[in-house]
């Protein structure tokens, strides 16, 4: 990859905040994405102190980190995009988070984007996937928010795929679910969502108590990324 390329690259993903890396996806898309075999993951570090005022549900100032970190990736991954477009690398912006208005049905019988964020920082060496189903990163734990660009062609060398959950014993997260949304169970790649998560319960908990705290209509909670020891200042 052309030296101007991974400056400029460490210039937009300033290593203090930002973990990236390259994931091999081939075999492992839809069909309409199946011509990118590649996916540099993007975690953006979240704000500790805002993480840990999150001590009874979500807050207005985890709120507005969250739109702000989600905006920021955003437009990370269209510069990134646009910018191996300009080196003839064919390349796609995956966003942190879309509207519920562009969503399909299928999304909400399943809770299931069509394409995966965890599973591009995972298979990139990122992390691994706690019990409430959060990316739960080798140096900033769970206090991250992801997003993606697909690429035709590596932009560097491919990190080494997380295939099992590093949690262990700890069951933090799951005992501070008030939806109780987690069996306790470890993730491994493979192994479906739904043996260790219910989102359902998750998605319903979070609606309830964004509106009562926030009197917005958003699944926001973040007690799960507070409680989790990893990545802790």
């Amino acid at each position: 990859m052309n030296e101007a390329v991974r400056r400029k690259l460490s210039e937009l993903c300033p290593a203090d905040v930002y973990e990236t890396g390259v994931a091999s996806l081939e075999g492992l898309l839809s069909p309409e994405l199946s011509r990118f075999r590649y996916g540099l993951s993007l975690a953006r570090k979240l704000d500790d102190a805002t993480i840990d005022r999150i001590v009874e549900g979500p807050t207005k100032d985890y709120y507005d980190l969250y739109f702000a970190v989600n905006s920021e990736l955003n437009e990370k991954v269209a510069q990134i995009a646009l910018m191996l477009k300009l080196y003839r690398i064919e390349a796609l912006a995956v966003p942190a988070t879309v509207d519920d208005s562009e969503l399909d049905d299928s999304y909400f019988e399943t809770l299931r984007y069509p394409f995966s964020h965890k599973m591009a920082a995972t298979r990139a060496g990122l992390g691994w996937v706690g019990k409430t189903d959060l990316l739960v990163t080798h140096r900033f734990g769970p206090r991250v928010r992801l997003a993606t660009v697909l690429t035709s062609d590596p932009v560097f060398e491919p990190g080494t795929p997380v295939s099992e959950s590093l949690c262990g014993s700890c069951s933090a997260c799951v005992n501070a679910c008030p939806a109780k949304a987690a069996t306790g169970l470890h993730w491994s790649a493979g192994v479906d969502r739904d043996r260790f998560y219910n989102a359902f319960l998750c998605r319903d908990y979070c609606r309830r108590v964004s509106k009562e705290r926030l009197n917005a209509d958003i699944s926001l909670c973040g007690l799960c990324i507070a409680v989790c020891p990893e990545g802790r200042a």
